[in-house]
């Protein structure tokens, strides 16, 4: 099975690349997040036309996370039980392929010390709770968690210091998630190496290798057991109107 989380940034621009990605790469299943659609103008008839059903939990020009798959999604549920913002779309959860699947857009949280930092700390908290009760049966948690877990996941930790996603509380809040029954699919492959699934426009960033790992494949222990591969496709960073984030990919054996 081929998973795939991409932070699209706006389905309205991006939703050519998305169809070329899809066709590229035939994910079994797409994780979305930042889709920016109001709920009437996804664009739902595109993905079945290229072969997906999707779900969506959109909620206008900010946040919005989706789901397409080959296969019939069910038992959708939007929104997360304790979340601080209820209206700002960033949790959906489906069942495909015997899998419980999420697709996340956890807050930015801005500047610590800060009422929407305190925010993206709840959220979080939230997501460890209710990933503890998903965590027995199958489960893939995927998309933008806006944390860099460790400092091997920030271009320049030194440069980053004090600043939002790489504060202690963040991380320790990004390990909890682990902790309630799960493991991050590109670290437990590749230990060593930076992953940067993201990169600020700005300054020829992206040519100069100054990323952040902020999306991740969260997979309970028996999933996670199945993995052969999970890596970025830094070319969907490239090209024409480029989301700032590369799609993360991880395929596990049948």
């Amino acid at each position: 099975m081929k998973l795939a989380t991409w932070n699209v940034n706006s389905l309205k621009v991006r939703m050519p690349r998305v169809l070329e990605f899809l066709e590229l790469h035939e994910p079994d299943l797409l994780f979305m997040q930042e889709t920016k659609c109001e709920p009437d103008a996804f664009p739902v008839l595109e993905f079945e036309a290229a072969g997906y059903q999707v779900v969506h939990h959109s909620g206008g020009r900010w946040a919005g996370v989706a789901l397409a798959a080959r296969s019939e999604l069910g038992d959708v549920c939007a929104g997360l039980s304790g979340e601080p913002s209820s209206d700002e779309a960033r949790w959906l959860e489906a069942t495909v392929y015997g899998v419980r699947a999420v697709s996340v857009y956890v807050p930015n949280g801005r500047a610590p010390d800060t009422p929407t930092y305190y925010d993206k700390l709840r959220f979080l908290d939230a997501m460890a709770e209710r990933i503890e009760r998903l965590s027995n049966d199958p489960l893939v948690v995927a998309g933008d968690f806006n944390v860099c877990p460790a400092d091997l996941d920030v271009y320049d930790p030194a440069a980053f210091a004090g600043d939002t996603h790489v504060t202690e509380p963040e991380r320790e809040r990004f390990r909890a998630l682990l902790e309630a029954g799960t493991v991050d699919a590109f670290r437990e492959l590749h230990p060593d190496e930076p992953g940067f699934t993201w990169w600020d426009y700005r300054q020829g960033h992206f040519h100069r290798k100054m990323g952040l790992r902020i999306d991740a494949f969260l997979a309970s222990p028996p999933l996670a057991e199945r993995l052969v591969e999970c890596g970025i496709d830094r070319n969907f960073r490239k090209g024409p109107k480029p989301s700032d984030h590369a799609p993360l990919l991880a395929d596990l054996r049948d």
